[in-house]
């Protein structure tokens, strides 16, 4: 390629969100190059290029998904309660719109227990720690069993929601919890 640092760059840009879109569609597990360049309009060696491997492809798809999972967190960062943060957080999981993030989360979340090194080294440990800082953040004041109990809860919630589609029954379960994690 002949193109100055910042051509590239927004090349790079451009084909990663083409290439997250791909994967929220399609999965990532079990992505393969040469699919993924026809659908985004590119070629496996361009990507290769851009990205180095596609480890690094994975990694940079991992962290996008991270940084969008981080802005919604920090949306709720003021101190509202254990309680309030929890249902805010159930009520965004539970959009339908959301799914395909949550299944691509619930993916390499999975993923990254089964195999720590490599591309999904460190996925699943950063996001339950990102999502218990949050917690923290929304009540000071919650010790770490609480606040691990809400984030267990509503993380059982979101595999049972995205497994079923059964919005009424996790939703159901999930308000039963947070009403009697506001009463403690």
């Amino acid at each position: 390629m002949t193109q100055d640092r910042t051509g590239t760059s927004a090349r790079r840009a451009e084909l990663l969100e083409a290439a997250y879109a791909y994967v929220l569609a399609h999965g990532l597990t079990d992505m393969s190059l040469r699919p993924l360049a026809a659908a985004i309009g590119s070629s496996p060696r361009v990507l290769l290029f851009l990205f180095g491997s596609k480890d690094g492809l994975i990694r940079e798809l991992l962290a996008r998904a991270r940084a969008e999972e981080l802005a919604l967190l920090e949306s709720f960062g003021e101190p509202v309660g254990l309680a309030a943060a929890a249902e805010r957080l159930w009520a965004w999981a539970a959009e339908p719109g959301h799914r395909p993030v949550l299944r691509l989360w619930t993916e390499a979340y999975a993923r990254s227990l089964v195999e720590p090194d490599g591309a999904w080294s460190g996925f699943a440990k950063a996001t339950v720690d990102d999502w218990l800082a949050v917690l923290a953040a929304c009540d000071p004041d919650a010790d770490e069993a609480h606040l691990t109990l809400a984030l267990a809860v509503l993380r059982g919630a979101i595999l049972d929601l995205i497994a079923t589609g059964d919005e009424e029954r996790t939703g159901t379960a999930v308000r039963l919890h947070l009403d009697r994690l506001a009463r403690m």
